[in-house]
């Protein structure tokens, strides 16, 4: 395994970990009345968290998928801002309690990591053909898209989180 390889997996992992920290430390400042609260859109921090269990899952299938030179299925419902996967997401992975909630993206985040360690480090950015309307497709790419995401969507809570008062 190569150094470099090993290195990039590393900085992709915890990159991984740092932003799903950010966006659990930014959702557990908020009062139990804003849980449930549109912010986004149409919204919530809960369902927020569902997306991000959603994605956990589906990255973690199209690691399996790449690797096997396939396009990651999820590109079947590819729109504008992935509006119509993201809705499916969070109606299939929200959770009424708000502890259910942070535990499934938890658990979910924890599967998606243990997984990752078992990939071969050479193998996250490995070119297998996979492309999705000329875009260059790899397990390092794609996790690089959740992680930025999920920065941005730690961002979204802690400016929610600021206008409705709480310090900055």
């Amino acid at each position: 395994m190569g150094t470099r390889a090993q290195v990039k997996k590393q900085q992709i992992v915890a990159g991984l970990i740092e932003a799903r920290r950010e966006i659990l430390d930014a959702a557990a400042q908020l009062p139990t009345g804003q849980q449930d609260q549109l912010f986004l859109g149409t919204w919530s921090v809960k369902d927020l968290l569902a997306h991000l269990v959603g994605w956990d899952l589906a990255n973690m299938a199209a690691a399996r998928e790449v690797l096997a030179g396939q396009l990651p299925a999820f590109y079947a419902y590819h729109d504008r801002d992935w509006q119509t996967y993201n809705a499916r997401l969070v109606a299939e992975h929200k959770r009424v309690a708000w502890v259910d909630m942070v535990a499934s993206v938890e658990e979910s985040h924890h599967r998606l990591i243990e997984y990752l360690q078992t990939v071969p480090a050479e193998e996250l950015e490995r070119d297998r053909g996979v492309r999705f309307k000329g875009y260059k497709v790899t397990i390092a790419r794609l996790l690089q898209a959740e992680t930025g995401d999920e920065q941005q969507h730690a961002a979204q809570i802690r400016g929610f989180w600021a206008l409705s008062g709480g310090a900055t």
